[in-house]
């Protein structure tokens, strides 16, 4: 089957929701330049803005321990985040989230850095009998986003964590630069306990007693306006170029770069690399290199060449695949057997979208009432 292909990134119509204009270029690059790009700054103007809000960050944690909670999973992102807020000297509670995944290099990294900015490192390991039953649960659902224990596990354990210590700026690798573009179709967030724990009631087999999880309530109500919670992407007011960001890491505190994308996780590598394919047909490094094609870090023509390399090394994918279904209890036949049945929907399940999309609806109209804009903390 032949698949239409945006001419200026490399997005295709295997997002269902594409559509291009006379020129051939599809929605993702038209809503980047009309919207997106509207809140990203590269430039002089960044580093002011970004200067105004540590400033005004430390003058309002003068008197605690610190200025802001960073989560720290071992990615470029991350990593290099980690490097900035330690040349601005902000504050930071490192908190590393370990969801059972982890892979050797990316503990390595995370020491590196934490040894090299003099921070104490504040490690929140998920109960693993729990982690493994609501994984296996999201195996055996065939929804496209297997992340979603990770995830959320991570954010969760993130907002719980800065509740105790009363802090309420969260930082963020999460960034413009390389995320600008992701099909809606392709994902449901993560943040959704109710269609998290449908999916668990449905597949599961014990209880989840210390997952911790976000409901409705506490994501767009009890951290924004009764804890304060702000969220702050500072990558987005720097030129922040992920090829020199590895270089400067490689260089500062001994980086050891992941052969894949994400490959600070074992399971991420494989669900991205091979599952989301494999089921769904989605390949998410086309949204990935499209972000960086219209934010000027890549050319069209080495994303196209990028592409026509092969996602797995067929050796390797035997011994992920042996390995996760080692570790998730199952034999290989019977992982087999989940990852090629039918897939699903998230909403095939219990889930929030309803509640989502009215509060966007009443953001909106907030928003033209008042004149400006008016989002949420997350």
């Amino acid at each position: 089957m032949a698949y239409q292909v945006c001419t200026r990134c490399v997005m295709d119509t295997t997002d269902p929701e594409i559509v291009f204009n006379s020129q051939g270029v599809c929605n993702h690059c038209i809503k980047f330049d009309e919207i997106t790009s509207k809140n990203w700054f590269p430039t002089k103007e960044g580093e002011q803005k970004l200067a105004a809000i540590y400033a005004s960050m430390k003058h309002e944690n003068r008197n605690k321990d610190y200025d802001c909670i960073l989560g720290l999973s071992g990615g470029v992102d991350s990593s290099y985040l980690a490097l900035k807020l330690f040349d601005a000297g902000i504050r930071p509670l490192v908190v590393h989230v370990d969801g059972g995944w982890n892979s050797e290099l990316a503990v390595q990294n995370i020491e590196n850095i934490v040894n090299y900015c003099g921070w104490h490192l504040h490690t929140i390991v998920i109960d693993w009998e729990e982690m493994r039953d609501l994984q296996l649960a999201y195996m055996k659902s065939g929804i496209a986003n297997q992340d979603v224990p990770q995830d959320h596990a991570f954010f969760a354990s993130l907002y719980h964590f800065a509740t105790k210590f009363n802090i309420n700026n969260v930082i963020g690798g999460g960034n413009i630069a390389t995320e600008c573009i992701f099909p809606d179709a392709w994902h449901w967030s993560a943040m959704d306990a109710e269609n998290l724990h449908a999916i668990h009631k449905k597949f599961g087999k014990i209880k989840l007693k210390k997952f911790k999880t976000i409901g409705f309530w506490d994501l767009y109500f009890y951290y924004p306006f009764i804890k304060k919670m702000k969220t702050l992407r500072p990558l987005n007011y720097m030129q922040y170029i992920k090829s020199e960001a590895l270089i400067e890491l490689k260089e500062r505190i001994g980086y050891k770069e992941y052969a894949k994308k994400h490959g600070e996780s074992v399971f991420t590598k494989f669900f991205q690399n091979y599952y989301l394919p494999m089921k769904y047909n989605f390949d998410k490094r086309r949204p990935h290199l499209s972000s960086m094609i219209v934010t000027g870090q890549l050319t069209r023509e080495d994303a196209l060449k990028d592409l026509e390399k092969p996602l797995y090394d067929e050796k390797e994918l035997v011994f992920d695949k042996e390995y996760i279904a080692k570790k998730l209890g199952v034999s290989n036949a019977e992982f087999e057997e989940i990852l090629n049945a039918p897939p699903h929907s998230y909403k095939d399940f219990n889930n929030m979208e309803s509640k989502y999309l009215f509060v966007k609806k009443v953001q909106n109209f907030v928003s033209n009432l008042l004149g400006r804009k008016i989002t949420n903390y997350s």
